[in-house]
C-alpha cells in the first residue's frame, strides 16, 4: 500500500528508508532510498542485503564538478541515459572499499560540502550519479527523486539508492515492493507522487503575454505561459468572464500537429479542438488550455494507443495535469465543466483547488456525403 508523500519526506528527514517506485512504462522497479548524510554501516548493510548490491549516489552537478568527478563514459548508451560518473571510495578510513562500513563512509564523505577531490580514490565501489536540475519535473528517475526527497527533508542534496531485488535475484515489481515495504515498515511512494507534490506546492508556470485575437469562432483573450521546467509555450484561450463564480466550460488540449493543423483523419485531435472552440463560442463563456510539447504519438499515427490515463501513475500525465491546473489557477478558474469523453478520475486536481462539477461530452457534426444526413458521433479518447 502506498504512503503519503509527506510520510516519505518525514522518513528521509529522520534518517530512515523510503521505497520509491517509478512508472510501469519506465523501469517498473523500486529503489530503496536513504539521505546520503544519514548513511550508517547498518543501513548500508540492509541495502546491500535487499538490493542488487550496486549502490549509487545521486548528487548535484555542482557537487560533482567540485569533486572533479567526470562522466564515466563520453558516449552514454545506457537505456535511460543514467548519468554515471567515475566510481569512488573514500581515501581514508576504509580498507578495500566494498564493506558496508567502507561504503557508508564514502557515501557520507561524498555528501560533505567540505570534501575535496583528493579525499577519494578512483575507481571505487560507490557510483555517483549526476542529478538533472529541475529534478523529477525534468527527468522522472530515481536519481532525481533521491535528491528532491533529500531537499524536501532539509538534508544535503544527495541520496544513496539501490534497486530492490527478490531472493532469486529478479527485480521487485509493485506487488513485491508493497509486501517488502509493509514487512519492514518503510513508506512506499512513487516518482509520480513526487511530481504531483511538486506541481501542487511549487509555482511552475508564469504568464508572459496577454492580448486579444479574432478567429473564425469569435473574439478571444489569449494568454501565453511558460514553464520553468519544460521548453515551449502554452496558451490559454478565454471567452467571457471566466473568473466569475459559476462553473467554467473548460477544455485542456494537447497539441497535435497532424490533427490540429493538417486535419489528419488518423486521429480525432483536430476535431476535438474545433468542437471545443465551437461549444465555448455557442455558450459565450469558457476556456481552452492548449498545451504544447506533449504530442504522444508520431506524426500521422493513430492516437488510440495514447489516450491519457487519468490516474497519477504516469509521470507524463502529471506534467500535463500539473501545467494545465496551474494555468487554470492563474486564470482564476475554480469550478469546471470539463469537456472530455473519458471517465477517468482526476481526483488529484483537488490539490490545486479545482473541482470538476460536470463532464461535457465532445460531439462533432458529421454529414454523410451521400445522403447529407447528420451522423454526429462522440469523439473518442480524452
Amino acid at each position: 500500500m502506498r504512503s503519503s508523500i509527506e510520510k516519505g519526506i518525514r522518513a528521509v528527514a529522520a534518517g530512515d528508508f523510503v521505497v520509491v517506485a517509478d512508472d510501469e512504462d519506465r523501469e517498473n522497479e523500486g529503489d530503496l532510498i536513504l539521505g546520503a548524510e544519514r548513511a550508517t554501516p547498518e543501513k548500508i548493510a540492509f541495502m546491500i542485503r535487499h538490493t542488487s548490491g550496486i549502490l549509487c549516489q545521486p548528487m548535484t552537478g555542482e557537487q560533482l564538478d567540485r569533486l572533479e568527478l567526470p562522466q564515466m563514459v563520453l558516449n552514454n548508451t545506457e537505456t535511460r541515459r543514467t548519468a554515471f560518473t567515475i566510481s569512488v571510495d573514500a581515501r581514508t578510513g576504509t580498507t578495500t572499499g566494498v564493506s558496508a562500513e567502507d561504503r557508508a563512509r564514502t557515501v557520507v564523505m561524498l555528501s560533505d560540502p567540505e570534501a575535496h577531490p583528493t579525499d577519494f580514490l578512483r575507481p571505487g565501489h560507490i557510483f555517483p550519479l549526476r542529478y538533472r536540475e529541475g529534478g523529477v519535473l525534468k527527468r522522472a528517475g530515481h536519481t532525481e527523486a533521491a535528491v528532491d526527497l533529500a531537499r524536501m527533508a532539509g538534508l544535503r542534496p544527495s541520496g544513496v539508492i539501490g534497486e530492490l531485488t527478490n531472493d532469486d535475484g529478479s527485480m521487485m515489481r509493485m506487488p513485491e515492493l508493497e509486501a517488502f515495504a509493509q514487512q519492514h515498515d518503510i513508506p512506499l511512494i512513487t516518482v509520480a507522487d513526487l511530481i504531483a507534490h511538486r506541481y501542487t506546492n511549487e509555482r511552475i508556470v508564469e504568464r508572459v503575454q496577454e492580448s486579444t485575437i479574432t478567429t473564425e469562432s469569435g473574439d478571444w483573450t489569449y494568454r501565453v505561459y511558460r514553464s520553468r521546467m519544460e521548453e515551449g509555450e502554452h496558451l490559454a484561450l478565454a471567452m467571457g468572464d471566466i473568473a466569475a463564480g459559476d462553473p467554467v466550460l473548460t477544455r485542456v488540449h494537447r497539441s497535435c500537429l497532424a490533427g490540429d493543423v493538417f486535419h489528419s483523419k488518423q486521429c480525432t485531435c483536430g476535431a476535438k479542438l474545433r468542437a471545443s472552440l465551437k461549444r465555448i463560442t455557442a455558450e459565450g463563456r469558457g476556456v481552452l488550455i492548449y498545451l504544447r510539447g506533449f504530442e504522444s504519438h508520431e506524426f500521422g499515427r493513430h492516437e488510440s494507443s495514447t489516450t491519457v490515463r487519468g490516474d497519477a501513475g504516469d509521470d507524463r500525465v502529471w506534467r500535463e495535469h500539473g501545467l494545465g491546473a496551474q494555468i487554470l489557477q492563474e486564470l482564476g478558474v475554480r469550478r469546471m465543466r470539463l469537456m472530455s469523453n473519458t471517465s477517468a478520475s482526476f481526483a488529484a486536481l483537488s490539490g490545486f483547488g479545482l473541482e470538476i462539477v460536470e463532464r461535457v461530452p465532445l460531439i462533432t457534426p458529421v454529414v454523410d456525403d451521400a445522403t447529407g444526413e447528420d451522423v454526429s458521433t462522440l469523439l473518442g479518447g480524452a
